[in-house]
């Protein structure tokens, strides 16, 4: 079993590179304009460039990796779910929905670009990312692009991402039980998490049926992920995560936390990371990155 200390030293470097490589391919792919486009593209540029943890990218490298995948093909995979997280975020800043003025540590895009150009930023995000998938330099194989394409407009539709979201924003002063909460942070934040895995997966040609356990994992740590968030949400610190905390105790939102209360949400949180990292079992060391990232997930300060 490699040193825990070792592998937290060895995610946050590989954290940072992530970052950096995902910060480079945005700027390459998104130049701005000399036209009147100008300032929506600057907009998106604003909302994928610099920020971020790149969790959702980094899962689907270090997916492809462990496959024999090419990394350029992966980290142009990981834009393109990058950016459909980036246009959530941008209209989940809105107004109209949550009413954000920060992310990550900077102006959100209304506030930085007005409301009406971020609506446009969101959008062009989104066909932005089917764009990357679709061009023969993702991959070659075009029933690959194919399988992408499903799969990331699955995880953003209203099976997923923006199902979850209208879940969310119906359930605002409701009495929801805990499966149903469960359900609907599966597919408002775990559906774009599990698509990570997935699309890596895809990229190493992993039939369907071999799957199974990477699912498993990414299903664990998506219920992980939104139980961690909440308890940051009531217990973090503003500054470090880069964004403004105790909105969902002020909404009236029920969460895992005030069904779980704090210890119990904590304990659930750290049982479904052990359970992620035994669907890995039957990998040997070059899945422990993504064991790291399980742990991290849960122990995240951020």
């Amino acid at each position: 079993m490699p040193d825990p200390a070792t592998m937290a030293d060895a995610l946050r470097s590989e954290m940072v590179r992530v970052q950096k490589e995902i910060d480079r391919a945005f700027d390459a792919t998104l130049p701005v304009p000399d036209d009147s486009r100008r300032p929506l593209v600057e907009a998106m540029r604003h909302a994928t460039i610099g920020g971020g943890k790149r969790l959702r990218p980094l899962l689907l490298i270090e997916t492809a990796r462990i496959l024999g995948v090419d990394r350029d093909c992966a980290i142009r995979a990981a834009c393109a779910l990058e950016a459909i997280h980036a246009y959530s975020l941008i209209h989940d800043d809105l107004p109209c929905m949550d009413d954000d003025a920060m992310r990550h540590g900077k102006p959100s895009v209304h506030k930085a670009f007005g409301e009406a150009t971020a609506v446009l930023a969101g959008d062009a995000l989104q066909t932005y990312a089917f764009a990357l998938l679709a061009d023969h330099q993702a991959t070659g194989d075009s029933f690959v692009r194919i399988e992408l394409v499903r799969c990331l407009a699955r995880a953003a539709g209203h099976q997923g991402m923006a199902g979850g979201q209208m879940m969310d924003m119906a359930a605002e002063g409701a009495t929801l039980g805990l499966p149903t909460i469960t359900r609907m942070q599966q597919r408002k934040t775990g559906a774009l998490l599990e698509a990570a895995v997935e699309m890596g997966a895809i990229l190493g040609h992993l039939p369907d049926e071999g799957r199974l356990h990477l699912r498993g994992y990414a299903h664990d740590i998506g219920l992980a992920f939104q139980i961690a968030d909440d308890l940051l949400d009531a217990q973090g610190d503003a500054q470090l995560a880069g964004k403004t905390l105790r909105k969902d105790d002020a909404a009236g939102k029920q969460t895992f936390l005030t069904l779980l209360g704090a210890e119990r949400a904590r304990e659930q949180a750290t049982m479904l990371a052990d359970q992620a990292v035994g669907h890995l079992a039957h990998y040997g060391k070059e899945a422990d990155m993504l064991r790291a990232l399980a742990r991290f997930i849960v122990e995240r300060e951020y």
